[in-house]
């Protein structure tokens, strides 16, 4: 059976791959391995209609992850972070991946989404935690 492109159950990765969404005007996370800002991507917020919802709302992640900029995105993305999750290392157990916006309820929330179906596809399991999800919800 062929398994090119997908991580093989007897492959060694990091013990726990951990997916971060977060926004930046609340800081930076600390202990992030990897920092992303995707601060560059459509913004939701500017939307009236989707400025309430959060990138968990399949309306939010089709407005970032399908317009132009997501997309290109997405394609350079999904085959570095399994990289990322899938190299040996010396002796790295935990793997964090911050993923940045401005507020960590839009766009950061949709790639970080993506990216765990993404790697479950993959045949990982990763723990995913949205920091900043429920500040500023008006």
């Amino acid at each position: 059976m062929e398994t090119r492109g997908r991580v093989g159950r007897d492959q060694r990765w990091p013990k726990i791959l951990i997916l971060n969404s977060f926004g930046f005007k609340y800081g930076v996370p600390v202990d992030a391995t990897f920092m992303l800002d995707v601060r560059f991507l459509p913004n939701p917020y500017w939307q009236q209609e989707l400025r309430p919802l959060s990138g968990l709302q399949q309306t939010v992640a089709d407005y970032v992850l399908k317009s132009e900029q997501g997309v290109s995105f997405l394609e350079l993305l999904r085959p570095l972070v399994l990289l990322w999750a899938t190299a040996e290392s010396s002796g790295a157990k935990i793997l964090r991946l911050a993923i940045g916006c401005t507020g960590g309820r839009h766009r950061s929330v949709a790639i970080v989404e993506h990216l765990q179906n993404y790697l479950v596809d993959q045949g990982l399991n990763p723990t995913v935690f949205h920091r900043d999800l429920h500040r500023d919800t008006a």
